[in-house]
């Protein structure tokens, strides 16, 4: 086949999937502007949500929007340690006369990315939430009350920490596959030059790490966009009420989460589905930059390697 029908063969799958990306935010910016007319900047600012049927009623997002952050936040910094111990296990630890063990290990957590949500979110309403609620939760409140982060009262395990930390485990093998790809692209003379100065292992580790660093920061942005738009199973571990995350052990609400419990009734109250649509356009808009600054950190990786 001739470069010219290569290009030709090519070209129009790149093209129809970046058309999607641009009519998906069109079509969301416009379903967007009657609740940006009517509200503007309060609509991000605002921590009401009372609907009035037959007129406008006063909706903000600021709640919603603080516990999205909040989780994806807690999930980032909880995620980060796992999976890079689980790219320095696989790739430094793990003897490598045990070839099948390691692949059957990375098959494991290439396998948890493609798990469908919904069964995370079943066992995070079934088992995480209930345990951390019993146990966690009451000794956090009860040994660190004095921090605002834990000084209310944990009454249920559906709380924004546990969102977080469902999420955490959610995204982990996304963040551990970006560092492993570039973490096996370290070139073998750096390896060498750093095992010829006679470092530990702690020490061989900390150097290829610092080399991979972009990686990391990339894999933390990419997890982050992740755990920012995750619905289903934040839905069914959050709490789903109006709270501002304040304090963790307390339920709140995500965006995405907002979103999927008054989609069924929006089109009963006027612009409330606008302002829903107007969150989702927010995610979009989270998702798009995360990503693009994940993928600028990993091409640097490429050119350092």
């Amino acid at each position: 086949m001739s470069e010219a029908r290569f290009k030709l063969l090519v070209a129009p799958p790149a093209i129809v999937s970046s058309a999607i990306l641009v009519l998906l935010f069109i079509v969301l910016l416009y379903y967007s502007l009657p609740a940006i007319r009517e509200y503007g900047l309060g609509l991000l600012a605002s921590p009401t949500w009372k609907p009035v049927e037959g007129a406008p009623g006063e909706y903000g997002l600021l709640i919603p929007l603080a516990g999205t952050l909040v989780s994806a936040v807690i999930a980032v910094l909880l995620a980060m340690p796992l999976a890079l111990a689980s790219v320095v296990f696989t790739e430094e630890i793990l003897p490598r006369g045990l070839y099948r063990w390691r692949e059957a290990f990375v098959s494991m957590i290439d396998v948890m990315t493609g798990l469908p949500t919904i069964v995370y979110g079943l066992w995070g309403a079934a088992v995480l939430a209930p345990l951390l609620g019993d146990t966690l939760y009451k000794w956090l409140h009860r040994s660190l009350s004095f921090i605002p982060l834990f000084s209310c009262q944990p009454t249920t395990g559906n709380t924004i920490l546990t969102a977080g930390v469902l999420l955490a485990i959610m995204i982990t093998p996304f963040i551990y596959a970006v560092v492993r790809e570039s973490y096996r692209q370290i070139p073998r003379t750096y390896r060498e030059a750093a095992l010829s100065l006679g470092t530990t292992r702690y020490e061989y580790v900390r150097i290829m790490m610092g080399m991979a660093k972009p990686a990391i920061l990339a894999g933390a942005l990419i997890g982050f966009g992740r755990a920012a738009g995750e619905t289903v199973a934040v839905a069914l571990v959050v709490g789903n009420t109006f709270n501002m995350p304040s304090c963790l052990l307390a339920p709140s609400y995500t965006v995405s989460s907002l979103i999927a419990n008054q989609f069924a009734n929006a089109q009963l109250y006027p612009l409330m589905l606008n302002v829903l649509v107007s969150g989702g356009l927010i995610l979009l808009l989270i998702g798009i930059a995360s990503n693009i600054l994940g993928i600028m950190y990993l091409r640097r990786v490429r050119y350092v390697a």
